[in-house]
């Protein structure tokens, strides 16, 4: 059985605010990190584990993740060398850019696919995280697991009945997909 990371990323700076915007998202900064694994669970990283977070992910086979190759391996990438990251990474907004030749939301899908969103933005988890307020960061990591929770369940769900669901012209748009496990 191939083992496997899910992964998702909350940054302390956004693309206005550093030389070159979304040209370098490495010097967006790690406020937070989550990770889920069948064996540990949920577990959350910070910026002074940050390479330790890269060898951890470097030890399974798949590293799970939403825009990960674009975003999530670039910010880690100011910590350490994550090349071999990228070649076992499932993105799985990569995976429906190419199928559907757009970009969809993780919140779009989550809610045409399983019936629940998010919980905040990129922006607010930003502004809690520089806020100082240990309960508006607690929020930040929690906004993070919600993504990865809702990554994995979205993963499951296409896995299990071999698609998810996309909002496509007002109305959700079946996508059928071959996710391994």
């Amino acid at each position: 059985m191939v083992s496997e990371i899910y992964l998702d990323v909350e940054t302390q700076r956004l693309s206005s605010e550093v030389p070159g915007g979304w040209n370098n998202i490495r010097a967006f900064g790690l406020s937070v990190a989550v990770t889920w694994d069948d064996r540990a669970g949920f577990r959350e990283w910070h910026e002074s584990d940050a390479s330790r977070l890269i060898e951890e992910l470097a030890a399974f086979d798949r590293l799970v993740t939403f825009n990960g190759v674009r975003f999530d391996l670039e910010v880690l990438a100011a910590y350490g060398n994550v090349q071999v990251l990228r070649g076992k990474t499932l993105d799985i907004l990569r995976d429906l850019e190419r199928r559907l030749g757009f970009r969809t939301k993780l919140q779009d899908l989550a809610r045409a696919t399983l019936g629940k969103g998010k919980t905040g933005s990129g922006p607010d988890a930003v502004a809690w995280w520089r806020s100082g307020d240990p309960v508006l960061q607690r929020r930040v990591v929690e906004y993070c697991r919600m993504d990865v929770e809702l990554l994995r369940d979205i993963v499951a769900h296409g896995r299990r009945d071999g698609f998810v669901k996309v909002p496509s012209s007002g109305k959700d748009r079946t996508v059928y997909v071959a996710w391994e496990a």
